[in-house]
């Protein structure tokens, strides 16, 4: 199979053929950009192609239901998945099943154990909150608004906030 992946801006979608159909795929391509998430300007100086039924145009997932977050090379599956947490998109009960294809969309393709035990993880250190679902899978969500933010200075109050709050 080959994969053709068409990027614009934080959208993206990807079409796959095996190789007898690969011109086919290639001729996709245009309509596939064309219905990619743009500013209002850009979609209507690209009109989609009516030849090609909405179906046959697939996408990971709908944008809104991607995390988006930026990346780097150094980070590691837990870093990445903690980021993902830490947006908007990680507030909402999540599957394993969510997070790897958020993890596909961004180009990176892990097992599923692989992901499952590092979802594990940041839920043993509370870094994600982990719990079972109505129908029995394990779902995630952030742990909390602060979910990676830097931890209070100070804990406790101040001596002297003691002394102005004391009936003395």
């Amino acid at each position: 199979m080959t994969k053709i992946r068409v990027k614009l801006g934080s959208a993206e979608a990807e079409v796959e053929a095996d190789p007898e159909h690969l011109k086919e795929a290639i001729e996709l391509v245009p309509a596939l950009a064309a219905k990619l998430p743009l500013s209002a300007p850009a979609r209507q100086a690209q009109p989609a192609d009516p030849a090609v039924p909405e179906a046959s145009v697939p996408f990971h997932a709908p944008l809104a239901d991607l995390p988006a977050v930026a990346l780097e090379k150094t980070d590691s599956l837990a870093d990445v998945i903690g980021k993902f947490f830490a947006d908007p998109w990680g507030r909402e009960r999540r599957k394993l099943s969510d997070v790897r294809e958020a993890l596909q969309s961004y180009g990176l393709n892990y097992p599923k154990q692989s992901v499952a035990v590092a979802l594990l993880r940041l839920a043993k250190t509370a870094r994600i909150r982990r719990f079972k679902a109505e129908d029995g899978e394990f779902v995630y969500t952030a742990s909390g608004p602060a979910l990676f933010g830097a931890p209070a200075a100070r804990t406790e109050p101040a001596a002297d906030e003691l002394a102005e709050t004391s009936p003395n």
